[in-house]
């Protein structure tokens, strides 16, 4: 059976450029653009040339992609010819070759937004496809607002779309602008504008996520018959994001029907880097991972439930819906007071260290950590923290070196612009192999700017651990949560830390403590033991 292809793209780089807080750099749209790439995608949406400096550097020296690199940019305005628009001259002046214009599909918009009339809208949808075909480049037309449209006035929905296909646009774009049309909806609308003469292998779908449901409303335009989805990666994209890709890419790939009745361009290789890609953006917007993201979240494949770990050691497809390994994931058997041996052996095993049923280092074990858990200690978000405890319970933890003391101050002084400013400086003694070693380090950053007791700490520790130096060397906290377990006076502060490498790998470790910068420094100490462990 030959299956039908699915063409995808993306459109992070523009459209996910409009969430809140995000604003991509020319070298990180470039980085963005390769990583979409590798990955497979059919089309990249670079962003709107001449919309703002940032785009028009990027159109500039984009890379040379596989996939189609694509401009986008609005329809032509009225009152003047396509040739003499310099808004849409901008856009076909990036050279890409692919164009994508969004144009008014809902008579409402059209007669209150735009302020002219229905007939005047549908002949500059004309005319700038037109244009852009006559350039020898790709036409695309994304009907904006299209289902608020179809519900309000079909005939003329339908009639802009017509307009855009008999101009040439290769592809026509549904649009769910606001994000509110259900799964069901785009499909029976979507079947309509197929049966209206559209064909199914040149519509296109974009959705967004108000309602929860861009990644299920996409599907349904896919059941209904279109055969190009749109999307960001992650789900980035403007108030509740758009379609996610992360999730649809796989759903596409290894879920029925869609496995078997479609194709794209993304191979199963390809496929083993999602996980890895999603990353790589969230560390571009310097964001901490979603761990409940669906497929390359850090959770997606977490096992907490004594009950679901047991039946995970005889077969993992007894509560994980596709193996990890596909998406470049990885199954996690979390520590937690709900944990029995089950989940306790998998997860030393996944940590290299063997243990016989019934020994009885693994009551113990989960005694320390049911005990520690009471007093507001956590292992099923700290796995390294939880290696390191049952490494010491089983007596396989080297003892890399001791910290003899350390001291912290904190001052609030004014500086010479008379400006009150506060610094830390730290002090830290550690002994290696009989040799103490003290260090020293200050909190004030290369700007100028006080980074705070903890950071102060961090540095100064790893400042000078002699033969292990090398090892730490590419070690960098990359996430800092705290939380007060208990309140009034009796407050005790649960500090998480999140680490990363320059491999790439990222590991959580756990300190509790009365005070918070105890309660950091012991989860920082178990950072660097478990870094430590993978590579002194």
């Amino acid at each position: 059976m030959t299956r039908e292809r699915l063409y995808l793209y993306d459109t992070t780089l523009r459209d996910g450029q409009q969430t809140q807080g995000v604003q991509f750099s020319t070298p990180e749209k470039q980085a963005i653009a390769e990583t979409l790439d590798k990955l497979g995608l059919d089309y990249i949406e670079g962003g709107w040339p001449g919309a703002n400096p940032t785009d028009s550097a990027f159109f500039d020296a984009a890379p040379e992609t596989r996939a189609t690199m694509t401009a986008f940019g609005m329809t032509k305005r009225a009152g003047r010819s396509a040739e003499n628009d310099d808004i849409l001259a901008a856009v076909l002046n990036a050279g890409t070759k692919a164009v994508c214009l969004v144009g008014k599909t809902h008579d409402f918009h059209v007669e209150k937004a735009l302020g002219v009339t229905l007939e005047e809208n549908t002949e500059n949808i004309a005319r700038s496809i037109e244009h852009i075909v006559k350039q020898g480049r790709e036409a695309l037309f994304d009907a904006e607002h299209f289902f608020d449209g179809y519900k309000s006035n079909p005939d003329y929905a339908l009639e802009t779309l017509k307009a855009a296909l008999d101009a040439g646009a290769r592809w026509i774009v549904l649009c769910d602008t606001n994000g509110g049309t259900l799964p069901t909806e785009i499909f029976t609308i979507t079947s309509a504008v197929i049966a209206a003469g559209i064909p199914g292998e040149r519509l296109g779908i974009h959705t967004h996520n108000d309602t929860e449901n861009a990644v299920a409303g996409s599907l349904a335009a896919v059941d209904a018959g279109a055969r190009q989805i749109q999307g960001t990666l992650n789900g980035l994209g403007e108030r509740c994001g758009n379609a996610n890709l992360t999730s649809l890419i796989p759903t596409l790939l290894l879920k029925q029907p869609y496995a078997s009745l479609y194709e794209t361009g993304i191979t199963e290789e390809a496929l083993t880097t999602l996980t890895m890609a999603s990353r790589q953006l969230d560390e571009i917007l310097n964001r901490v991972p979603m761990k409940q993201a669906a497929y390359v979240g850090a959770s997606a494949f977490a096992h907490k439930a004594g009950l679901h770990a047991s039946a995970i050691l005889k077969d993992p497809s007894t509560y994980e819906h596709i193996d990890p390994t596909a998406v470049g994931n990885a199954r996690v058997i979390p520590m937690s007071n709900q944990a029995g041996q089950s989940n306790l052996r998998r997860r030393l095993a996944e940590a290299g260290l063997e243990v016989e049923p019934g020994d009885p280092a693994l009551a113990r074990i989960l005694d320390e950590i049911k005990e520690r858990e009471d007093r507001g200690y956590t292992y099923d978000s700290a796995q390294a923290s939880f290696e390191l405890l049952a490494r010491r319970e089983l007596g396989r933890l080297p003892d890399f070196f001791e910290v003899k003391r350390y001291k912290v101050t904190v001052e609030r002084r004014k500086n010479k612009y008379d400006k009150m400013v506060s610094l830390s400086e730290a002090v830290v003694v550690v002994k290696i192999d009989g040799e103490k070693k003290l260090s020293v380090s200050e909190s004030m950053d290369e700007l100028g700017s006080d980074r705070g007791p903890v950071n102060a700490l961090a540095k100064a520790l790893a400042k000078d651990l002699g033969k292990y130096q090398s090892a730490i060397d590419d070690m960098r906290l990359v996430d800092f949560k705290v939380r007060i377990t208990q309140g009034g006076t009796e407050a005790v502060t649960r500090v998480i830390i999140d680490s990363e490498d320059g491999s790439g790998r990222r590991w959580s470790t756990v300190g509790v403590s009365p005070n918070i910068v105890d309660a950091s420094f012991e989860a920082l100490l178990d950072a660097i033991a478990w870094k430590l462990l993978r590579d002194a």
